[in-house]
């Protein structure tokens, strides 16, 4: 048994200082618990269902982010009896590495701004002006598919839960909470199985509640946290849309 006094981390050990002045070894393991991974989406989608169920939170709708969220929207609607819909946003590139996210604009035309990485990759106003226009659209674009026929969902006096696999940089998790700031929902909860320390502190701020059941320090990329991550085309996520248990 070890008595915390003072603590060094190794790559594979912590050494702890005991009680009795001298310093011993211990198997990460034995002091801290290992992040959990997830068999796949639908799995992390019923244990996140089951934390919001704790939390008594009373939601009444859920919100999926495409494409990937919707396993885990299904799920977690499910476990709370509430309708299932989604909620839309594109990331928007840097210039010359469209992988790299400046920011994100919802399908309202919502829009989040990295301000340090939109200066540190010198971006100007006029081409995040016309990416924010373009993906906007595509936001538009891919919500009306989704949808279909269907009308958007009443929000008003409501509490929302928007949920996704997991974030990273949360870009497109952020332009959604500003889309639903516009919404008249009564309360806004945040869902996801794992995302980093520092992002999900930051939405913390934008989100009335946000609900992440790992949030590792050595966080490297969503996919990490799932024995299966494969990509959910757009008829598979649609199809979870149409399915209710």
């Amino acid at each position: 048994m070890y008595v915390f006094v003072g603590l060094y981390r190794s790559h594979r050990s912590y050494c702890v200082r005991t009680s009795a002045g001298y310093w011993a070894t211990a198997p990460k393991r034995e002091l801290m618990s290992e992040p959990r991974r997830f068999k796949d989406r639908t799995e992390a989608g019923n244990q996140l269902g089951g934390a919001l169920r704790d939390r008594d939170l009373d939601v009444e709708i859920v919100l999926a982010i495409p494409r990937s969220g919707l396993p885990l929207g299904r799920a977690v609607a499910d476990a709370l009896h509430v309708p299932l819909d989604i909620i839309v946003a594109s990331k928007i590139g840097a210039p010359g590495n469209p992988e790299y996210a400046i920011g994100a604009v919802a399908s309202d035309g919502s829009v989040w701004l990295n301000e340090e990485a939109f200066r540190g990759m010198g971006s100007d106003e006029e081409y995040f002006e016309q990416e924010c226009e373009k993906e906007a659209a595509n936001a538009r674009q891919k919500a009306d598919r989704y949808r279909g026929e269907q009308p958007e969902p009443d929000l008003v006096g409501k509490t929302v839960a928007v949920v996704d696999d997991g974030v990273a940089t949360g870009s497109t998790a952020r332009a959604c909470l500003r889309m639903l700031e516009q919404s008249d929902a009564e309360r806004v909860v945040l869902a996801v199985p794992v995302g980093p320390p520092e992002t999900i502190q930051e939405l913390q701020e934008m989100a009335d509640e946000v609900v992440c059941l790992e949030t590792p320090s050595d966080f490297m990329g969503v996919g990490q946290f799932y024995e299966r991550f494969e990509q959910v085309s757009d008829e598979e996520a649609m199809a979870y849309l149409e399915t209710e248990s």
